[in-house]
């Protein structure tokens, strides 16, 4: 623990270099329950025009085309793809994978909406972020996504933004201005938090920051923070890039060929495979779970 202070420390004392961070969205075109008077295609088209005014390269969606079925899904993947974000398939109904014949059967039943979406499509994340329980059926997802062409999009860094969208819209109902600040704070302290244990990791692991992959998703609350967001990282020296950009990296070889890896391309893995703890979080998703209850 006092290595990793040590190391922290030192970054955070050392001249900001610039960090690349691919944005990448989960969940199109729906997540999480909306407040009151919000549509999923109002969400999208914020988002869309935060990355915008960001100046942010395209970013990749994936999608459930189940969900277009929910009023408004099917438009907001339309206004996600008209300004020239691309789409990647995250199964038809976001279930977990359990067992391999189903989950093809959910990736290919995707693809119908993919392909008419146009764009490079062939890219795959898993719903939870969740390879399967056995070795064995890790084994035979990354088959099947391999015999269908796709690469597996990685996550290295998340702070779990999806838990305060659920939050921010109990808070909203309730009218609770002040909580909706906290909400506000505690979201951006996460963001800042996440990305300085993220560089520290990948210090720590290679001697380098490698280019980093962030998930976020298309929730109220996250198209409300993402201006301030992206600014925030700005200010922490981030250079935003496209997701084939950032995982060009040799850290990620694997998972564009969806090998069949023993382990997911995340930092965390990196640290367990040489026997290291990785740093806690000073976020929870679970804390956020009785707020405005």
């Amino acid at each position: 623990m006092k290595a990793w202070i040590a190391l922290t420390a030192a970054l955070l004392a050392t001249p900001a270099a610039a960090q690349d961070v691919a944005l990448t969205f989960d969940d199109l075109p729906v997540h999480a329950d909306l407040p009151a008077g919000e549509t999923r295609l109002g969400v999208l088209a914020r988002i869309v025009g935060a990355l915008a005014d960001a100046g942010a390269p395209p970013s990749y969606g994936f999608i459930n085309g189940g969900g277009q079925a929910e009023r408004g899904g099917a438009e907001a993947l339309r206004v996600w793809r008209a300004a020239g974000h691309p789409v990647g398939n995250h199964t038809w109904s976001h279930q977990r994978l359990t067992e391999a014949a189903g989950f093809e059967a959910e990736v290919v039943r995707n693809e119908a909406t993919l392909k008419a979406l146009g764009g490079d499509w062939r890219w795959f994340r898993y719903p939870f972020l969740d390879e399967g329980a056995t070795p064995q059926l890790r084994t035979a997802a990354r088959r099947i996504l391999a015999a269908r062409g796709y690469r597996v999009a990685s996550v290295t860094l998340t702070f779990d933004d999806w838990a305060w969208n659920g939050a921010y819209a109990r808070c909203l109902a309730k009218g609770d201005t002040a909580e909706v600040a906290r909400l506000e704070a505690g979201f951006l302290a996460a963001a800042d938090d996440s990305l300085t244990r993220a560089k520290a990791m990948s210090r720590q692991l290679y001697g380098r920051e490698i280019p980093l992959v962030l998930l976020m998703h298309v929730g109220a609350f996250d198209a409300r923070m993402l201006p301030r967001l992206l600014a925030l990282y700005r200010e922490r020296g981030v250079r935003l890039v496209s997701l084939p950009e950032a995982m060009a990296d040799p850290f990620y070889k694997d998972e564009l060929k969806a090998a069949g890896t023993p382990a997911p391309a995340t930092l965390e893995d990196a640290f367990a495979a040489r026997g290291l703890a990785a740093p806690p979080t000073t976020w929870s998703a679970a804390a956020l779970e009785p707020v405005c209850g």
